[in-house]
């Protein structure tokens, strides 16, 4: 088995967009994009803040009118007197993203990247000028561009002559491996076309956005194989709930695993009353779980059974991991590193003290008919025993502790624990 860190990503060439580096080796970025309408920049503003807060690193706006356009300029306003001045902004553009650009001059200065699809940039005629005035407006306002291919906005003239050519070969392939190819080279064609404009491949990044995983992972297999563009990752319509977050988390995972990608985002589809930050999570958790970024600290809990039959430590693991993720807006700049911890929470003592001894600080709670005793390992070594009502408190200042004194001076991997910081009973 190859150990992740020994993993290569695809070489890709590194794109600024604003204070943000996407490709080139730089750690795999984070993206998520609003579901408010952009005219309203009231809405559209605090949902920004809401995906910026949860971790986003580059938030994508629709911009589908003229009322959206002029809107961009007040949101980006906004933004920089709230204190995120360094969070790019990405619009998102339809059909008629060269006539608002044009039309809305301050609109390409408040985008950090603009986000073109071939299949929707003009029809006809139309459509190689229309594609050209996006890319000169990219080069006028010295913005890096996206070009967004979609399964269900496709070339459709790419799409039928590949279908026709297929068609007259002696051995024609299945019509969806005719269809992947068609993405595949309405991608790289849309950016062969971009340079031959003038703009450079460090100012490009590519998709190809499909609905179905094993789609995906070849389409990007392919884009990878036969470029060196940074490449944006995610199934177009990933769905609710937990088949989306599956989906996405297997197509990304296969892909990042193999170092292709480098910037992500799961669009999900949001339950009624379901933050929109999910989608942020969920890509913060792929990547973390794979070893390839850390963002908050990890707490490792058994999944319970016949030995467990209290909730205690499902209680327990609940509420450490609540806290961490509270006190991260002040530790991530108080305590450098300390998105590295890790916690375990385990309900008895057939796995507990084992997994507590391999986390930086784990409790072991006592299972149904155990000795009301709950050991507490740090940096491997047993430290305490709690007993008593005041087990959860007790233990999570005991975590603070080690937070500060780990994470708190430069010099604190050089120092040993210290044990007892609460005192065994």
């Amino acid at each position: 088995m190859v150990a992740l860190a020994e993993i290569r990503r695809h070489r890709t060439h590194a794109v600024r967009v604003g204070t943000v580096t996407i490709g080139g080796g730089a750690p795999i970025v984070v993206q998520s994009m609003t579901n408010t309408d952009t005219a309203d920049p009231d809405a559209t503003t605090e949902q920004i803040v809401e995906l910026a807060r949860a971790g986003s690193e580059i938030v994508r706006i629709t911009v589908n009118n003229e009322a959206a356009a002029r809107a961009v300029p007040i949101i980006r306003d906004r933004l920089d007197l709230m204190g995120f001045r360094e969070l790019p902004l990405v619009g998102d553009f339809h059909y008629n993203g060269h006539r608002l650009l044009a039309e809305v001059p301050e609109l390409g200065r408040c985008l950090a990247k603009l986000r073109i699809n071939p299949g929707n940039v003009g029809f006809g005629d139309k459509r190689d000028r229309q594609f050209e005035q996006m890319i000169e407006a990219a080069l006028r306002h010295d913005r890096p561009v996206r070009i967004g291919v979609n399964w269900g906005s496709l070339d459709q003239n790419l799409a039928a002559r590949l279908m026709d050519a297929n068609a007259a070969r002696p051995d024609p392939q299945p019509a969806e491996f005719v269809l992947r190819e068609a993405l595949v080279r309405s991608a790289l064609e849309s950016a062969a076309h971009a340079e031959r404009i003038g703009l450079p491949a460090d100012r490009i990044v590519i998709s190809a956005k499909v609905s179905r995983v094993q789609d995906m992972v070849a389409v990007y297999r392919e884009l990878a194989r036969r470029s060196s563009y940074a490449l944006h990752l995610g199934l177009t319509e990933a769905g609710m709930g937990v088949k989306g977050i599956v989906a996405t988390t297997a197509a990304l995972s296969l892909l990042l695993q193999e170092g292709i990608g480098d910037t992500i985002r799961c669009s999900l589809t949001p339950a009624p009353g379901e933050p929109r930050t999910l989608e942020v999570q969920v890509c913060q958790q792929i990547l973390q779980s794979l070893g390839l970024r850390s963002f908050t600290p990890q707490v490792a809990a058994c999944p319970g059974c016949g030995r467990t039959t209290s909730t205690f430590f499902q209680e327990l693991a609940a509420d450490i991991q609540g806290w961490l993720a509270a006190q991260m807006p002040v530790w991530k700049t108080r305590y450098p590193g300390v998105e590295n911890l890790n916690v375990a929470v385990m309900g008895c003592i057939v796995n507990g003290p084992g997994e507590s001894k391999h986390a930086d600080i784990g409790i072991s709670l006592p299972g149904t008919g155990e000795s009301p005793a709950a050991p507490v390992f740090v940096d491997g070594k047993k430290v305490a025993t709690l007993r008593g009502e005041r087990i959860a408190q007790e233990f999570r200042a005991m975590v603070e502790d080690y937070v500060e004194r780990r994470f708190g001076r430069r010099d604190a991997a050089r120092r040993e624990p210290r044990e007892g910081a609460v005192a065994p009973r």
